[in-house]
């Protein structure tokens, strides 16, 4: 029992103390080459200027650099490379208990966290050298979609063929076979939980939003005796309080797109393998542990519906944490009260998948 949770923990304090060790490095590039925005504001859903989102955070986006988020999927990937090394080194010694790069348990998200992570980098890098009138020079929305939609194909493929995962756990039902449709739910599921990743938008909220989530998913694998994945899920909530030690207000740097990207696909993946593949029932309470980002995809559709049906927004600015601050909110309270929602939604969450 000690020693898993130590696999767990130590990897987490590991991850932390290497994010903080890289950061002097990434800041220096960051900086050095001035990999921010050049010209502030976005474009809507709607394809139209966000006038409000502009004037509330024009001078923001200029002089931070974007990127940031390589701190959190780099500090994940250089400590299960450590790990794995050093069990590989020191066959059968204590590191043989430590080491969580597993097959059957985190190959498949620590990859396609990578994959995700690296078209997000893509995106980002073409944002900061996008020219022009447009203020946004990155992948358009519909090619981000793609990258999501496709990389989550893939895995659901795996599942599907390679692992014979063809169920999902429902209350009363228990495990419901559905069959091919489970490739389909699980694209589904990715993109809807990347629509989400909009939640970065003020200093330091999108790290704590997600530490809470896959904090919450440490427990739920830590209960099924996945402890790889567990350990995996840990490591990221080590390497995300990393960025967020530096990404507190004032921010140094944002998560951006190479932050969320990779880390909406790896939290999707982790809901379904702590599902009926865990015996447990983690997909069922993913939009209670992700409620902050249901929320915040929920805001941006209800804008767009009220903007077509009655010709006028629903929200000063959507998505809504945007629209606290619109009302006069200072960004510090909108992210400690999103924070205490986080936790208290991934506790409830972690409580309800130990319970049913």
């Amino acid at each position: 029992m000690i020693i898993d949770v130590v696999k767990i923990f130590l990897p987490t304090v590991l991850s932390f103390v290497i994010g903080i060790t890289l950061t002097p490095l990434l800041t220096h590039y960051l900086y050095k080459y001035q990999m921010w925005k050049k010209k502030a504001g976005k474009i809507g859903l709607d394809g139209k200027e966000t006038v409000i989102f502009n004037q509330l955070h024009k001078e923001k986006e200029v002089g931070t650099p974007r990127m940031g988020g390589v701190l959190v999927w780099l500090s994940v990937i250089t400590t299960a490379f450590i790990l794995w090394f050093l069990d590989y080194i020191f066959f059968g010694s204590t590191f043989d208990q430590l080491n969580f790069f597993s097959r059957n348990q985190t190959w498949i998200p620590i990859a396609a966290m990578f994959v995700g992570s690296l078209v997000g980098l893509i995106d980002d890098y073409l944002e900061i050298k996008g020219t022009g009138t447009h203020f946004s020079g990155g992948l358009s929305l519909k090619k981000r979609l793609l990258a999501v939609a496709t990389v989550a194909l893939l895995c659901a493929l795996w599942f599907y063929f390679k692992l014979e995962v063809a169920t999902i756990w429902l209350p009363v039902f228990g495990d419901l076979y559905i069959g091919p449709f489970f490739i389909l739910l699980f694209v589904i599921v990715a993109i809807a939980i990347y629509s989400g990743g909009v939640i970065d938008g003020i200093d330091g909220l999108s790290g704590g939003v997600f530490a809470a989530m896959f904090s919450a998913y440490a427990g739920i694998a830590f209960y099924q005796q996945q402890l790889d994945l567990a350990a995996f899920c840990g490591v990221v909530v080590g390497g995300i309080l990393a960025f967020l030690w530096f990404n507190i207000p004032p921010a140094r740097f944002y998560m951006s797109e190479t932050g969320m990207m990779g880390l909406t696909i790896a939290l999707s993946i982790v809901a379904f393998m702590t599902d009926s593949l865990g015996e447990g029932n983690g997909l069922i309470v993913l939009p209670i542990i992700a409620f902050p980002l249901a929320i915040t995809t929920l805001s941006n559709i209800l804008q767009l519906f009220s903007k077509k049906i009655r010709g006028k927004k629903l929200f000063l600015v959507a998505p809504l944490h945007h629209h606290f601050e619109a009302l006069g909110w200072p960004p510090y309270k909108v992210t400690m009260r999103y924070w205490i929602v986080s936790v208290v939604c991934a506790i409830f969450g972690l409580t309800l998948a130990l319970m049913l």
